[in-house]
């Protein structure tokens, strides 16, 4: 069976892109092939660095141009069957979409449909959670359509919100429940994919 070939997207720190790649090292048929960044100061760099995975640096003319599909064609270099998106923060484009149609998985940190769509990342979703007094938060997992936040669910877990939760401590139980699940659901995917 050939090893199926992933691409990790992450725009920031790469805490997620580094767990997924050490979750991957000796699984025999998948393997993280490459990680790109739209951010050339971007952590997650020096993690691909670590972790000896090839890296590469786009800018959002290079993602979004539709005559040039510029990353399309880096990734076709890489052979990548998969995208996934770790903490990246563009907006994916309809042809790049179309390209890897049911093969781009995104996460993202609450219970969707609830504090999802343009803007709601990170930091900003946990403080959202908190000002609104939920009970609960979690993440989503999901595939990517052409609606920030919309596609096809995979799979969530749920965290408890704290009356005195700060959107650090609600970042912290979020982060938890990214290491323990993501890999798990993505290969869990692909493996149901082929």
């Amino acid at each position: 069976m050939r090893t199926t070939r992933i691409a990790i997207f992450a725009s920031g720190s790469g805490t997620n892109a580094e767990n997924i790649t050490q979750n991957f090292q000796g699984v025999q048929h998948l393997e993280v092939a490459v990680i790109l960044t739209n951010k050339k100061d971007a952590f997650v760099i020096e993690r691909a660095k670590k972790l000896n995975v090839p890296y590469e640096v786009f800018s959002k003319a290079d993602f979004t141009d539709s005559n040039k599909q510029t990353v399309v064609k880096l990734l076709a270099e890489y052979e990548i069957d998969f995208v996934v998106l770790a903490g990246f923060l563009l907006k994916v484009p309809r042809f790049f979409i179309e390209k890897y149609s049911d093969r781009i998985i995104n996460i993202h940190p609450s219970l969707l449909p609830k504090y999802g769509g343009k803007g709601m990342y990170g930091k900003h979703v946990h403080e959202a959670v908190i000002a609104a007094k939920e009970k609960n938060s979690g993440i989503t997992i999901h595939l990517v359509n052409e609606e920030y936040d919309k596609g096809k669910v995979l799979f969530q877990a749920t965290c408890e919100v704290s009356a005195n939760d700060s959107a650090d401590d609600l970042a912290a139980k979020i982060h938890q429940l990214e290491y323990e699940h993501f890999p798990k659901v993505v290969a869990d995917y692909i493996n149901g994919f082929r």
